[in-house]
């Protein structure tokens, strides 16, 4: 099904086969498609779709979309749909709509939705607590299986995830079976018996990324989350998890452009704010380049001597910036999936450094045979081969040192990437190879 299908059934007011088709579709394509649509077109199709379809196809819409249907529904209609929605996803929507969405959302959400919806919202924005749902089942652990499984049939259907359940007493976390382990058990056992006790949870002030990697790390579905003394307050699921993932890998991949991340999809976001998020890093690296440029203008008297060492300015400035930039990209994601950490400091730059000798006597024989097939010039050729070795063996070195240095300064390591670490070595690489020159040539 597609957009003009949709009009088509409209235009026709062809409502019942509309619908019919509508409730064939996935809630996440169905999304994508009614992102598509005007706002006029939009409200009839959305109104179409069952309580349940609506609430699940409108956790997955952007925020413009939301927006839309938002100021057009009615209260009932909207009170609806809030009713259908997960907590976590209602909390996703209101951090992200201006605050007469938000106050138009809590007006048609129940009391008790709204005090969690406000406990949530308290916590940091960074953190598990902010990104937790309270919709998960618990269990005692003198219930018998077969208490357990009429709780899980009972209320269940509220709740976000089934397949893991969590045992508490007096509030707090001791324990947590899966629905598979109680429907293999013997109706009379009890939870306590079946159920694992070494249970790895995340506290409610933890940062939402770790949070995110625990998930890669065990394979879990859910994770529970404690306040400081160990209560139960609620679970992360991995659907959470993933849009974090997708958020950080985002974010990660604007400041390694050299740009300031923005929640925004590209066209959501004006023209006028992608300058804006585009245009300061722009200017720092291109003021931070007049260096380069002075320390050019200093060795006028080399360039006037032997034009020819101009010709290899731009050759030099390109591989140094490369091979910084692949050191650094490497060092960036070992940090993100915590393959290194700072105290492996001197041991990356140990490899760094072994690494850079060989890809540097590479490149500069080959280079330097080059050099000296095309110009005859012996003196030239190892002037050029020496700058490259202590270019690349630079660049690498600063490109691996950059993000660790970032990453223990509690800065993330993304904004040292591709275009800053051009930028320094840039200078480095010009003012290694004018003084070598100087030296060779006796300039």
């Amino acid at each position: 099904m597609n957009k003009e299908i949709i009009l088509q059934l409209i235009n026709q007011k062809d409502f019942s086969t509309l619908k019919e088709q509508l409730h064939e579709m996935n809630p996440v394509d169905l999304a994508t498609l009614l992102e598509a649509l005007e706002e006029r077109q939009l409200l009839i199709t959305f109104r179409l779709l069952n309580k349940e379809a609506a609430a699940e196809t409108f956790s997955y819409m952007n925020s413009l979309t939301r927006k839309l249907l938002i100021e057009g529904l009615t209260d009932q209609e909207l009170k609806e749909v809030m009713d259908e929605m997960f907590l976590d996803d209602t909390v996703d929507i209101i951090e992200e709509m201006p605050a007469n969405v938000v106050k138009r959302i809590l007006k048609n959400t129940d009391e008790a939705t709204r005090n969690s919806i406000n406990t949530i919202l308290n916590y940091p924005k960074d953190s598990a607590g902010s990104m937790m749902t309270i919709e998960y089942i618990h269990l005692k652990k003198d219930m018998c299986v077969s208490e357990a499984i009429e709780r899980i049939r009972t209320e269940g259907i509220d709740k976000e995830t089934i397949y893991t359940c969590y045992v508490t007493e007096n509030r707090k976390l001791i324990g947590l079976v899966s629905v598979k382990d109680l429907l293999m058990s013997k109706d009379e056992d009890k939870v306590g018996d079946i159920m694992e006790t070494h249970v790895i949870w995340t506290y409610t002030h933890e940062d939402r990324e770790n949070v995110a990697k625990m998930f890669g790390k065990y394979d879990f579905l859910a994770i529970p989350v404690v306040d400081t003394e160990q209560y139960l307050v609620g679970i992360v699921t991995v659907d959470d998890a993933m849009d974090v993932i997708e958020e950080e890998t985002t974010e990660d991949m604007t400041k390694m452009a050299a740009m300031s991340p923005s929640e925004e999809s590209y066209f959501e976001t004006s023209v006028l704010n992608h300058a804006k998020h585009r245009i300061l890093w722009l200017l720092v690296l291109m003021l931070s380049a007049t260096i380069t440029g002075t320390i050019i203008t200093k060795y006028e008297g080399a360039f006037s001597t032997i034009p020819l060492l101009v010709a290899f300015i731009p050759m030099l400035m390109d591989t140094g910036g490369n091979c910084g930039s692949q050191s650094s990209t490497l060092i960036i994601r070992g940090l993100a999936l915590d393959e290194i950490k700072f105290k492996d400091f001197f041991k990356v730059i140990f490899k760094e450094f072994r690494i850079s000798l060989i890809v540097s006597m590479v490149l500069a024989t080959v280079n330097g045979l080059r050099i000296f097939l095309m110009y005859r010039d012996l003196t030239l050729a190892i002037v050029v081969g020496c700058t490259l070795v202590c270019t690349i063996v630079m660049a690498k070195v600063i490109g691996c040192i950059l993000p660790l240095i970032a990453k223990k300064c509690k800065l993330d390591p993304a904004i040292m990437a591709a275009p800053l670490i051009t930028t320094i070595v840039d200078t480095c690489s010009i003012l290694v190879y004018f003084n070598i020159a100087t030296l060779f040539f006796k300039l």
